[in-house]
Parts: structure tokens; sequence; C-alpha cells
């Protein structure tokens, strides 16, 4: 009689796209799997439990303090991230490994670029927009300041012109 969980942390699991799943019992490192299985890449996945807005942080430190085994909280999302890994990385025993295709691995990286470039594209138009109601708001204080020099102008090209008055000479 074994104890399952010893087993569990003894080993490390790789996952195949195709479902098949290999368990070895030794550290190795992700290029000698990426050269048994070409065009894929390894990747670490990682799980986190997200709480919602509607639970209290409290709560959510009790849960995972105390999770049970089978337990499923509604007021929680479990998000699976995966991290690929470089050739020169070690898989480590205990973790979950999955090998992902390369054709997966550009989509991926293909849509987090457009992803990127949209994002960049609407902050850079709100700037714009920014930009272009400041500009409108210092056009106005110009035009404002570009009126009444128009206005001084006129008055100043007149020119200042004595006003006279006859003197007259009086011969007494």
């Amino acid at each position: 009689m074994g104890n399952c969980q010893a087993v569990d942390t003894a080993s490390l699991i790789i996952q195949h796209p195709a479902g098949k799943i290999d368990r070895l019992y030794w550290p190795v490192n992700a290029g000698e799997i990426m050269k048994s299985n070409p065009g894929h890449y390894v990747a670490l996945l990682i799980s986190t439990e997200i709480c919602s807005s509607e639970t209290s942080d409290l709560h959510c430190r009790r849960r995972d303090n105390h999770r049970q085994a089978n337990s499923t909280n509604s007021n929680s999302v479990r998000l699976t991230r995966i991290k690929l890994l470089k050739p020169t990385d070690s898989l480590v025993l205990g973790q979950i490994y999955r090998l992902v295709k390369t054709q997966d691995v550009l989509q991926g990286l293909k849509a987090k670029q457009e992803a990127k470039m949209k994002k960049n594209m609407l902050d850079f138009e709100g700037k714009l927009q920014k930009f272009e109601k400041e500009t409108e708001g210092d056009s106005n204080q110009i035009m404002k300041s570009e009126r009444n020099r128009a206005v001084c102008s006129s008055a100043k090209s007149r020119g200042w012109q004595p006003s006279l008055q006859s003197i007259s000479e009086g011969g007494s």
C-alpha cells in the first residue's frame, strides 16, 4: 500500500496535445523533450484561483487555507496559464508540463501582438483627441489675442495727431 501523492510529487507529468500523458521520474531539460517531440514547445501549466468581487478577501483567504480536495466554490474562477520554457530550462519533479504545437505558439504570439497593436492604436487615438481639444482651446485663445492685437494696432496706425489751437497774434 503506497502513498499516491508521494508518487505524484516524485514525478513530472508531460501532457501531449493528443491526450497522451508521460510520467518521468527524473529531472530533464526542456530541450530533451523538444528533441524527442519535434514541432512542439514545452510549457509549464500555472493554475491560479481568482475570487470574484462579490466575495471578501478574508473569505478567499480562509477558503484557500482550508480547501478540501474535491470542493469547488462558485464565487471563484480557476485560471490556467501556460509559460513557454526555453530549451535550457529544467523540468522539475512535481510539476505538470504540456507540449504545445509550434503552429499554436505562433498563432498565440500573433494574436498577442495584434492585441498590443490595437491597444497602442486606441491609446494613440485617445492622446490625439486630447491634444486636439487642448490645441482647440489654445487656438481660441490665440484668435482672441489676435483680435485684441488687431484692435490695438488699428488704433496705433492712426498715429498721434496734435490738436493745435490756432494762436492769434494780437497786436495791442
